[in-house]
């Protein structure tokens, strides 16, 4: 025998919850509606506070301050959001330490497509990237401390680690916030495989060049 209409309510709204299909509950919206309510809140007791203090001057001039933190609001949430699909400015890149460094290129390797995993270890970034054509990339990052300094001070040494030797079928990205001295350069020809991404590069491919433009090399076969 069918049970009454509010049990059969209850057992379908039960099945369509189980598929994920029956929307959110008030405790889930609640706090939307909460903050919602004090965006709101807020500006009206301070242009009401205003009036009461200054008169019609406080409450232009609450007028004008609210406009003013509106207008900041939107543009940090337009700056956030385009940082998060891949675009950065060449001040926000220079902002960046090195795991900012890494946050950034992984952002600008999905923007061209490709996917990526965090394989950072003791606080040392690098990233494994891969695309639909089966191309692999290791890329790993000179320290953004080095950026000011004199690029032939430091050489080849620390690019070393970003070849893993007898693994052929990886393209070796080594990425630098600034200049890349004559013997990294000497180095990275004679491996094969290892594109030397300098600052001008970086700020290309921040500004939207996808990597394939910058100068990548091909699948090592």
């Amino acid at each position: 025998m069918p049970g009454s209409r509010r049990s059969q309510r209850q057992r379908a709204v039960s099945e369509l919850r189980a598929q994920g299909r029956y929307g959110p509950e008030l405790r889930d919206v609640l706090p939307a509606f909460a903050g919602l309510g004090l965006s709101v809140l807020v500006p009206v007791l301070l242009l009401v506070w205003l009036y009461r203090a200054l008169g019609v001057g406080g409450l232009v001039l609450g007028v004008v301050l609210l406009a003013a933190a509106g207008a900041a609001g939107l543009r940090m949430r337009r700056s956030v959001a385009r940082r998060r699909r891949g675009h950065y400015t060449a001040a926000e890149l220079a902002r960046l330490d090195d795991h900012g460094l890494a946050v950034a290129a992984a952002r600008m390797l999905r923007r061209d497509g490709w996917r990526v995993t965090d394989l950072s270890q003791r606080g040392r970034p690098r990233l494994y990237a891969c695309d639909n054509g089966g191309r692999e990339l290791d890329v790993a990052f000179r320290p953004v401390a080095t950026a000011d300094e004199d690029e032939g001070a430091h050489g080849p040494a620390a690019l070393r680690e970003a070849g893993r030797p007898g693994v052929d079928r990886f393209i070796r990205v080594v990425v630098h916030r600034g200049a890349f001295s004559r013997a990294d350069v000497l180095w990275a020809s004679r491996q094969g495989g290892v594109h030397l991404l300098d600052g001008h590069q970086l700020q290309r491919w921040a500004d939207g060049h996808p990597l394939n433009s910058l100068g990548l090399p091909p699948q090592a076969r």
